[in-house]
């Protein structure tokens, strides 16, 4: 079953690189997994955050054992207070608007050199032993970098050579003064810290009377300096406007200039002139309209065509409105009507047809008669209209003429009035600001007021106990889950069936677990040295750890190893899995015990089994159950032994074994492993066995491996849990990608199933042994 989901999980993350199971992922994410993760962490992680906590919180507790106390004194200030309404009217400088920048021009000067001063030596504060230079702050040490960094080394100002109290002391007084604003609102909001409670309200008061008495000094100054400017101003602007004015007099007397409800007599009559002038031109261009239409009507009618009768509407009105003309148009239409009864009864040729159209044509021409007679006195209009305009354009042209000679002193006139009338106006305005002035320096009110005097705190502000311990406690949490999951993303290492699954996209066939060292019994070798082809060789009894499947059958280890044989049955990738290559990446990862066990399996289950020791150069199952032989797989390659005659067997378990002799040093297996004679070898194998069992070297030292690909069917890869890296694997197989391609799947080794439960939260279950013993399985 473990196998089955492993394949099934395996799919799925497959699915999911490529892009296709988005569904699939969400499914397995989700809180569930975070929760999972966080509880795994503290499982694995523990005794690191609560060690940094501890820490933390003792480092917190020792500073509220060290650091002082200090009390903390609020007042508040209103500011721009309301004042009376004839008080506001007569305000000589500008109410301040307390917006935004003016409320913090306003905390800046709270927070002045100047109040900080007067505070001072209102109160002789030079002794106070919290203005004393008994040791560096941590805030008088940030001013002095930062004065130094902007200014430059300075020398230190001799104190109190003018009974001034010195830059120290006044940077000190400044880092415990605080000013803000309330909100929104138009309270600012002073708080003074120091180490006696009944100290700080004395000098925060302080500060406000201080600030609220230099808003009303600063108010005073400003009327009393604008109140003098004032009167310089008026006496030299009375002077001017009365120059001003005696100047526009005498040179209306001098010019002889008199006008008429404030204009000029010469303006007054060309402006008359003007409006006759354009009412002439009204009228001559109507009289022009006029006698137009009539010359047109005349120009492109023929009396005798009835067609023109037409034409007769586009005269106008004066057309229309002739009696003579109404008359003959209605005789001419009466005479039409009858003409054309007549044609319907008795047809256009007849007489008295001809007679009704020749009295017809009389009455049009008398009426183009009468037009003529109308276009006559049009045309006397015009020449009237027109008369009348020239004399009217000749008026003008002599009223102007007679104008030019008085133009040049109009306007000097014109100018001389404007400025007197400025100047009086100006006088007039300045007078009324000066007499508002003057009235408001007899009320002094202040922009300014303390809402409520500041009383000494009850309670010190700083350290405050429970936050700093809240903070360190947190803190220490905090860091200490931060350094845990640090830790935990260093730990490059396979740990899971998903974390490998998820990195190799490789099915995990099984986990094996760890066995714990035993002492067995010294094996009794009997090992047969002669040459005879018929006599049997017996493989030396192995450490207890390599005979687990067989001594221990039904523990968890042995269970494992058939978790992996049957991965190898049902291996759905390749038809034949009947030659199975063991690597891993590193040394030492397990592989050559995986793969004993694997071979010991198969022949305690009856089946034709042989394990063969490929690892040329570093023979360790050799060395484990053959360390006596004399020939191996090498020599039956040469042919030099037969291959009977190098197999050596297991009674117990009916195991033949090819063992690889090493007599000096191999320079070319790979070169070895790739002959035809290895080929053949195997051939034999499978014809002679059911199951080839290959211990093959490293991945990563060597390329043995890679050599192989030829003979195996499918290989399978061993990485020991909990040592070997991620990467180191992964570049492994990208070395190798012929091996890649074949592998069936990976083993994870030397697992520690205690230690799973902290790593893998979804199947911790999985890694208890009371499942195991259920069924009558040891938990080893």
């Amino acid at each position: 079953m473990m196998l089955q989901n492993n394949l099934q999980h395996t799919d799925k993350l497959r699915l999911a690189v490529n892009g296709l199971a988005q569904p699939v992922q969400a499914d397995s994410g989700g809180i569930n997994d975070v929760i999972n993760f966080a509880i795994g962490l503290l499982r694995r992680q523990y005794l690191v955050i609560l060690v940094t906590a501890g820490l933390i919180t003792a480092a917190s507790v020792l500073y509220l054992r060290l650091v002082s106390p200090t009390y903390t004194a609020q007042v508040q200030i209103l500011l721009a207070n309301p004042r009376p309404q004839f008080v506001q009217q007569q305000s000589l400088v500008a109410e301040p608007a307390y917006d935004l920048g003016q409320i913090e021009t306003q905390l800046q000067l709270l927070r002045s050199r100047a109040i900080a001063v007067a505070v001072i030596d209102q109160l002789k504060l030079t002794d106070d032993p919290d203005f004393k230079a008994s040791g560096p702050s941590l805030q008088s040490l940030w001013q002095r970098i930062r004065s130094f960094a902007s200014n430059g080394p300075k020398k230190e100002a001799p104190s109190d050579t003018q009974g001034e109290p010195s830059d120290a002391m006044v940077d000190a007084f400044l880092g415990r003064l605080s000013a803000g604003r309330i909100g929104y609102s138009n309270i600012i909001e002073i708080s003074f810290s120091s180490s006696n409670a009944v100290r700080a309200a004395e000098i925060v008061n302080a500060v406000a009377k201080a600030y609220v008495a230099d808003q009303l000094n600063a108010k005073f100054d400003a009327n009393r300096r604008a109140t003098s400017w004032l009167q310089e101003r008026l006496r030299d602007l009375g002077d001017q406007a009365l120059t001003a004015q005696r100047a526009v007099d005498v040179y209306k007397a001098q010019n002889n200039i008199v006008s008429l409800d404030g204009k000029p007599i010469d303006e007054q009559q060309i402006t008359e002139i003007n409006n006759r002038l354009a009412a002439a031109r009204a009228q001559t261009s109507e009289a022009t309209a006029k006698l137009a239409r009539y010359q047109t009507l005349l120009t492109s009618s023929d009396p005798k065509n009835p067609a023109s009768m037409a034409n007769l509407d586009a005269v106008g009105a004066d057309a229309l409105n002739s009696q003579i003309i109404t008359g003959l148009r209605q005789q001419y239409l009466e005479l039409m009507r009858r003409e054309a009864e007549l044609s319907a009864r008795v047809g256009r040729d007849h007489l008295a047809v001809v007679n009704v159209r020749n009295r017809a044509r009389e009455f049009r021409v008398s009426i183009f008669d009468e037009v003529r007679r109308l276009a006559e006195v049009s045309r006397s209009e015009f020449e009237l209209a027109k008369q009348r305009q020239e004399e009217v354009e000749k008026q003008l042209s002599k009223s102007v003429s007679q104008s030019r000679s008085v133009n040049s002193a109009e306007l000097t006139i014109k100018d001389l009035d404007s400025r007197a009338k400025g100047l009086r106006s100006l006088y007039e305005t300045f007078l009324q600001r000066y007499m508002g002035s003057a009235q408001q320096e007899t009320f002094p009110v202040s922009e300014t007021r303390v809402l409520f005097p500041a009383s000494p705190p009850p309670s010190k502000s700083k350290p405050k106990t429970r936050l700093v311990l809240a903070l360190g406690i947190l803190g220490g949490l905090g860091v200490g889950i931060g350094l845990a999951l640090l830790r935990d993303l260093m730990d490059r290492v396979f740990r899971t069936s998903s974390q490998l699954e998820t990195v190799l996209e490789l099915p995990c066939l099984s986990m094996v677990p760890l066995l714990p060292a035993r002492k067995s019994p010294k094996p009794s070798v009997r090992l047969l040295k002669t040459d005879d082809d018929n006599q049997q060789r017996i493989v030396s009894s192995p450490t207890a750890i390599h005979r687990t499947v067989v001594g221990m059958p039904l523990s968890r280890y042995t269970e494992a190893i058939r978790s992996i044989k049957l991965a190898i049955d049902h291996n759905p990738a390749k038809i034949s899995s009947q030659v199975i290559g063991i690597t891993s990446a590193l040394p030492n990862e397990g592989k050559t015990t995986i793969a004993a066990s694997l071979a010991q399996l198969i022949g305690h289950t009856g089946k034709r089994a042989i394990i063969v020791d490929c690892d040329l150069r570093n023979p360790s199952l050799t060395a484990i159950f053959a360390p006596k032989a004399v020939s191996g797989i090498i020599e039956v390659a040469n042919g030099t032994r037969s291959l009977a005659d190098a197999i050596w067997r297991d009674p117990t378990t009916n195991l033949a074994f090819l063992p690889a002799v090493r007599r000096g040093p191999l320079l070319h297996t790979s070169e070895i492993l790739c002959a035809d004679a290895i080929s053949k070898l195997f051939d034999r194998l499978r014809a002679d066995y059911d199951y080839v069992i290959v211990d093959l070297p490293p991945l990563t030292p060597l390329v043995d491996v890679r050599a192989t690909s030829s003979l195996i069917d499918c290989y399978i890869l061993v990485v020991e849990w909990g040592r070997t890296k991620i990467d180191v694997v992964q570049h492994a197989l990208h070395t190798a990608p012929n091996i890649h391609e074949s592998l069936i799947g990976a083993v994870l080794s030397k697992t520690d199933t205690k230690a799973m439960a902290r790593y893998d939260g979804h199947r911790s279950y999985y890694y208890h042994d009371s499942h195991y013993i259920r069924y009558g399985l040891s938990g080893s």
